[in-house]
């Protein structure tokens, strides 16, 4: 079935021209928006899989519409496409639940491959932009966490869930791990989100941080 896709984009031009590509390329635009109010109302209607989201928006700010939205509907998956490359919006975008960041000046099928991506919850990023998020991962994880006491246990993982979690730490794709260890990509996909569950986590990003502070993407 084709992915259904929703434009969010305070410039009426580009916002057309962006849900025009989509269509033409067999995606189902359910709905655009110009504001950030409208974008979270009409996200929460429109249920789309894929919100494809600027920033700089009216009303409400980028960041928390993918807040927004993502809390309406955990499995909606965000892919920022802002003419802003400063490191700043990069980070707040990701921290805020974004699947990827792609600048404005990508090409139109540059922009096609992210949403593909985007909907089947590869981590997709303008290129230069991946390792930064990467670092600030490990940034976070060298972190000292807070003190807790009466910890539970750590919920036990598959050798296999484990491999795959080592996987996603080091920055590969969910293509990439299928290939690495000869799976299906639907097998990856089941095995993070298996995962997920597991360790009460919401999103990749919460992943990659749990594995790298245990170490799991330097072995």
């Amino acid at each position: 079935m084709a992915v259904k896709v929703m434009v969010v984009d305070d410039h009426p031009m580009w916002r057309d021209a962006v849900a025009r590509d989509l269509t033409e390329a067999g995606y189902v635009v359910v709905a655009t928006a110009g504001d950030g109010p409208e974008a979270v109302r009409r996200a929460k209607a429109a249920m789309p899989e894929v919100l494809v989201l600027d920033l700089n928006l009216p009303g409400l700010s980028g960041v928390q519409v993918c807040k927004d939205v993502i809390a309406d509907n955990p499995a909606l998956r965000v892919l920022v496409l802002s003419a802003s490359g400063e490191h700043a919006d990069v980070l707040e975008a990701v921290k805020s639940g974004a699947t990827g960041y792609l600048l404005k000046s990508a090409g139109r099928e540059e922009l096609l491959d992210a949403v593909r991506r985007t909907a089947v919850g590869d981590p997709v990023f303008t290129p230069g932009l991946a390792g930064l998020v990467l670092g600030e991962y490990r940034r976070l994880a060298s972190d000292p966490a807070p003190a807790a006491s009466d910890t539970p246990e750590a919920p036990r993982l598959t050798d296999r869930e484990t491999e795959v979690l080592r996987l996603v730490a080091k920055g590969l794709s969910y293509k990439q791990i299928a290939e690495r260890l000869v799976i299906s990509h639907r097998t990856v996909q089941n095995h993070v989100q298996n995962t997920l569950g597991k360790l009460q986590l919401h999103n990749r990003v919460e992943l990659v941080r749990y594995a790298i502070e245990r170490g799991l993407d330097e072995e």
